[in-house]
């Protein structure tokens, strides 16, 4: 069978369990995975292993081992392969984006951007809070969180409710689809092998100027536009104002608070800065003892597991300190956090599964066939349009993201790429945001948790999406082109 009706089907299968059987999203791509695996040839196999061989990254009796597994033991392989590599760092970030919400350390982040700022100058405060908390806080809970401040901004001042609602979207969702250690920017990083400390400061650069288009969209709409405040039984406005007039003795620091967010941010990009310098070194030429020292450093603390459990070590004992906290609601809170970031494990290794079994299905070859004419800078366009087709087919930006870099993952190594694979990774992360509509649980959080109607939601975060979208590859198509970090072979 054709390769690419193996992926075809692949794909089928995912949006046909999602869309039609409203299976979970682990189900819909575990079976995709175990489809595409059956029905790949035994010839494809051998030619795969081969390669493998002949790049060293397999020995013969590996090799072996591969051509003669059965399809089932591959995907149970390739999906614990993914689980070893972004399980610990998912648990973390979960465990720190629950501490931070219960702590009141995300409530006080939010409050010292808006006094910094100025109340005037709020919807600038939400997007920068938004994407901040959206690098270890997953994209529905930094809206429940910011949203009832955005709905009090709006009863303190009468300022654009609209502005609000969008500019907290606009940081948060982009931090979501380009920023590690969120799950679809942590594995597309490992797939397109782009180091993690890369991928963080590449989406930060990226993802704020996205942001910033969002908001520009975001402010010209909201001149336009007008968006009641309505009550709603699950959130009164009474309430509301209640809850966002907490006195700020019972938030822990500025400094506290940012730390769990920083501290795994600057251990990881140290890390990649003196890699980077070694690299640069000339032959034979060695480092002298202090940056040796700082270095074998760095080697433990830099490593993205070891700096994200000291990030959440910090968290857990921030919300340890705070009044009505012990050890016995710090465990509860734990297992909560641990509940949660289960499932996105697993909705994550299920995909990992799938793009390994993509990999070795023989579609690279059909599709380096299909795309040898074009530019290398093109494959950053249709890196992206098959992750939005993706996203607006099925509505998770996750398994968007995903699917879109096990189609693009082979080409890394397949063709010569003329600039650095993080820009392939960030074009799939852009193209994760168009187009959100009615089978995104996201646009359900937004208009159900804002007071909006569908319609209002459709006029509204859709297009700013879609302007955010397009945005990002414009940025990472120019970035390559003019600033490439060719990675010499």
């Amino acid at each position: 069978m054709d390769p690419l009706w193996i992926l075809g089907l692949g794909i089928a299968v995912v949006l046909a369990g999602i869309l039609l059987l409203r299976l979970h999203a682990f189900l819909a791509l575990i079976l995709a995975a175990l489809v595409v695996a059956f029905l790949t040839p035994h010839s494809t196999l051998e030619s795969y292993a081969a390669q493998q061989v002949e790049e060293g990254a397999w020995g013969t009796k590996q090799a072996e081992s591969f051509i003669n597994s059965t399809a089932a033991s591959r995907v149970a392989q390739d999906f614990g392969k993914t689980c070893g590599s972004i399980g610990i760092l998912i648990a973390m970030a979960a465990i720190i984006g629950k501490c931070l919400l219960e702590s009141g350390a995300a409530d006080r982040i939010v409050r010292s951007a808006l006094r910094i700022i100025g109340e005037a100058r709020a919807g600038l405060a939400f997007l920068g809070s938004g994407f901040v908390l959206g690098i270890p806080v997953f994209f529905d809970t930094v809206f429940y969180l910011m949203i009832p401040l955005g709905k009090a901004m709006h009863l303190r001042t009468r300022g654009p409710y609209l502005k609000y609602v969008l500019a907290i979207v606009a940081g948060a969702t982009m931090a979501h689809s380009l920023v590690p250690p969120t799950p679809g920017p942590l594995l597309v990083a490992s797939m397109l092998d782009v180091s993690l400390g890369t991928m963080i400061l590449a989406g930060c650069i990226v993802g704020s100027v996205t942001s910033l288009a969002g908001y520009t969209f975001a402010t010209w709409l909201a001149r336009r536009t007008e968006l009641p405040l309505r009550d709603s039984p699950d959130a009164p406005l009474a309430e509301l104002e209640r809850a966002t007039q907490r006195d700020d003795a019972e938030l822990p620091s500025l400094g506290w608070s940012l730390a769990p967010i920083v501290l795994p941010v600057v251990l990881i990009a140290s890390l990649t800065v003196v890699k980077s310098f070694e690299k640069n070194l000339e032959a034979g030429e060695a480092p002298s003892p202090a940056f040796a020292s700082v270095a074998n450093i760095l080697e433990v603390l830099g490593d993205k597991n070891i700096a994200l459990i000291l990030a959440a070590t910090i968290a857990l004992g921030v919300l340890l300190r705070r009044p009505g906290h012990n050890r016995q609601t710090m465990a509860h809170s734990v297992q909560n956090a641990l509940l949660s970031g289960a499932v996105i494990i697993l909705i994550t290794a299920a995909g990992g599964a799938f793009g390994a079994a993509v990999r070795t299905s023989g579609v690279a070859e059909r599709l380096q066939a299909l795309t040898q004419e074009v530019p290398s800078l093109w494959i950053l366009p249709v890196a992206f349009g098959l992750t939005m087709l993706m996203r607006t087919a099925q509505g998770s930006a996750t398994v968007a993201m995903i699917t879109g870099a096990s189609l693009v993952q082979q080409l890394v190594k397949s063709m010569p790429l003329e600039f650095h694979p993080v820009y392939l990774a960030l074009a799939v992360g852009c193209g994760s945001k168009p187009i959100s509509w009615m089978n995104d649980s996201g646009f359900w959080v937004i208009c159900k948790m804002s007071g909006m109607s569908e319609r209002e939601g459709l006029r509204t975060v859709t297009p700013m999406l879609l302007v955010m979208g397009f945005t990002g590859l414009a940025v990472v198509m120019c970035g390559a082109w003019l600033l490439p970090l060719k990675i010499e072979s």
